[in-house]
């Protein structure tokens, strides 16, 4: 029997445990807590010590891989990335998505930039200067979202957002800096506007908290999956890169409930910021906001289904 590396030590970040002291409480050797690191098959004995001591059932720790409806926008999406196909759906929300995404934090690339350098892998000669972290960011967060596909259908976890993390600031000037930790929770206090976000002492117990509230719910919709990036936002875990890492989560969120996504851009972003602003009194603007971008995605859906 295999049981998911994601979901298991998604549990464990959860609780707060180690894996250390689930060997020690399900007296499993380090050659099985080996296996289950890589994804290995192990006994049923080993799942049942372990469901008993987390107090969980096979299925929330076991890799229940299912075949992918072949209508949703995920399985085309993942077909359209392995062929790498030009000019399709997945090609398009690559590029939409990096430029606007990384234009809300102010990259200065246009979007026939960015879609020159994920086009031919190159950067287009021009007259103006363009600024090297623009560029190397737009690059990784292409890698990003092909991250986020892979791991679509995976329990969301530490792992998972710190994954995006490391892969969308490396090799950026600020992530050369010791403190600035990329992959790591932040060790600064930082702000958005003039609002105070969560120490960095908290931000850890907060996130898993966050977590575990998240996936006690029962059935994910949009709402749930909104109001974890206002609560995630509020908290902004990392020294830079919240914004996009938190948007590629609702990517990720919605591919996994088969909710059609959307992308914030510019039309919407003067009310998303103000959405995230005003959510704890009026959650009607993020949510509306969003909507409003699904639209849009929706749109650009139905020309690739005509």
């Amino acid at each position: 029997m295999k049981i998911s590396y994601n979901k298991l030590f998604g549990i464990l970040e959860q609780k707060n445990l180690t894996k250390t002291e689930l060997r020690k409480n399900t007296k499993i050797s380090t050659a099985t807590l080996a296996k289950l690191s890589k994804n290995e098959p192990v006994a049923m004995k080993v799942i049942e010590d372990i469901c008993n001591f987390l107090n969980c059932q096979p299925g929330d720790i076991m890799e229940m891989k299912k075949e992918i409806d072949k209508n949703s926008l995920l399985y085309r999406l993942r077909e359209e990335k392995k062929i790498k196909l030009k000019g399709g759906i997945y090609h398009q929300t690559q590029v939409k998505l990096a430029y606007n995404s990384n234009h809300i934090e102010g990259s200065k690339l246009t979007e026939e930039q960015t879609r020159y350098i994920y086009e031919t892998n190159t950067i287009g000669l021009t007259k103006e200067s363009v600024n090297v972290d623009d560029i190397i960011e737009a690059v990784n967060h292409f890698q990003c979202f092909d991250y986020i596909l892979d791991c679509a259908e995976d329990i969301l976890t530490e792992n998972i957002i710190k994954k995006l993390h490391l892969i969308l600031k490396s090799n950026a000037s600020d992530s050369r800096l010791e403190w600035f930790a990329a992959g790591e929770y932040k060790q600064r206090p930082n702000m958005v506007g003039d609002s105070k976000t969560t120490p960095p002492s908290k931000v850890k117990k907060e996130m898993q908290r966050l977590l575990f509230e998240y996936q006690q719910k029962d059935n994910i919709i949009f709402e749930d999956i909104i109001e974890f990036h206002y609560r995630f936002e509020k908290i902004h875990p990392f020294q830079d890169g919240n914004g996009r890492v938190g948007r590629l989560i609702i990517f990720k969120e919605c591919l996994k409930y088969n909710i059609i996504p959307f992308i914030i851009d510019e039309r919407h972003k003067l009310y998303y910021y103000r959405g995230l602003k005003e959510f704890e009194n009026e959650r009607g603007y993020l949510t509306d906001t969003c909507l409003s971008a699904q639209d849009v995605y929706t749109e650009m859906l139905k020309y690739f289904d005509e």
